[in-house]
C-alpha cells in the first residue's frame, strides 16, 4: 500500500470515530436532559395533585365530622383526584389515599362531633388522618429525586 493511503484512510477513520462519538455525546446529553425535564414536570404534577387532594380531603372531612348528610360533590372530587393518584402516582400512596376516603365515608356514618369531642381527638392525635399520607408522599418524592441525578 501507498503511503499517502494508508494517510488518507487513517485520517477518514479518525473522522467518522469523531464524528460517532460526537453524535452519542449529544444524543445522551439529549436523552438526559429530556428525562430529567420529564421527571421534573411529574414531580410538580404531583405535588399539585397531593396538595389539592389534603385540601380537598380536609375540607370533606371537616364536614363530615359536623354533619351526617354527606358534600357528594366534594366526595367525588375526593375520589376522583384518588383515581388520578391510580394512574400516576405509586401503589402505596394510591392506596394511603383510598384509605382516607374511606375514613371520610365512614365518619359521615358516624354521629356528629361536638367541639369538646373534637377538641380531644386533637389531644389524641385521632383526627389526623392525613399524617401516614404525608409521610408516603414525601417517601415517593424522594425517590423520584434520587432518579434524576
Amino acid at each position: 500500500m501507498n503511503a499517502s493511503v494508508v494517510s488518507a484512510l487513517a485520517a477518514l477513520v479518525g473522522a467518522a470515530i469523531g464524528g460517532l462519538t460526537s453524535v452519542l455525546a449529544t444524543w445522551l446529553t439529549q436523552r438526559t436532559q429530556v428525562r430529567a425535564e420529564w421527571l421534573a414536570h411529574d414531580l410538580t404534577w404531583r405535588q399539585e395533585l397531593y396538595k389539592a387532594f389534603i385540601e380537598e380531603a380536609t375540607n370533606c372531612y371537616v364536614h363530615a365530622l359536623q354533619h351526617n348528610e354527606p358534600d357528594l360533590a366534594s366526595l367525588g372530587n375526593v375520589y376522583a383526584m384518588i383515581s388520578r393518584m391510580r394512574v400516576q402516582s405509586s401503589r402505596e400512596v394510591a392506596d394511603e389515599a383510598d384509605l382516607i376516603g374511606r375514613k371520610i365515608v365512614d365518619t359521615y356514618l358516624a354521629p356528629d362531633k361536638t367541639f369538646v369531642e373534637i377538641r380531644e381527638m386533637l389531644g389524641d392525635g385521632s383526627i389526623d388522618i392525613l399524617g401516614k399520607f404525608g409521610d408516603v408522599c414525601r417517601s415517593e418524592f424522594a425517590s423520584l429525586r434520587a432518579q434524576q441525578f
